[in-house]
């Protein structure tokens, strides 16, 4: 029996967030990272705001890799707006993230400015995070 073609149009659920981070778990191209603890949405603007404070503290020195990306469209209906007459309209994007994903890494500069540079960033975000070395960092 032929099945029915499936529409081409893939509304995007909300999910779930269980579980700790399977990907992107480990600091993989920098020296320093900034991993998250809890599972959250974070949306594009928080990112960019903890990507600006992130080079601001670091002078534009040494670089900077962002390790998520909002790729999740999030929808809202106006205010006071009646329930039905379909899906609200675009709102923001946000990237899921699990417990455990990196959400920044840098290298260049020393331990001291890469832990305060991380801290004012992890300052931007909604989660508690945690700053974390490379394993075979040698502090060079």
């Amino acid at each position: 029996m032929l099945q029915p073609k499936r529409s081409r149009r893939r509304n995007m659920h909300k999910g779930r967030m269980k579980g700790n981070a399977q990907r992107g778990h480990r600091v993989a191209l920098g020296s320093f990272g900034l991993k998250a603890l809890e599972p959250a949405w974070i949306t594009s603007r928080q990112i960019e705001s903890a990507r600006v404070a992130l080079t601001r503290y670091m002078k534009r020195e040494g670089q900077v890799w962002i390790k998520i990306f909002p790729d999740k469209p999030v929808t809202s209906k106006p205010a006071e707006v009646r329930m039905g007459k379909g899906k609200g309209s675009l709102d923001h994007w946000v990237a899921v993230v699990d417990p455990g994903r990196i959400l920044f890494e840098c290298e260049g500069v020393s331990l001291e400015t890469a832990q305060e540079a991380l801290r004012l960033a992890a300052q931007k975000l909604p989660i508690k995070t945690k700053f974390v070395v490379r394993e075979d960092y040698d502090g060079k």
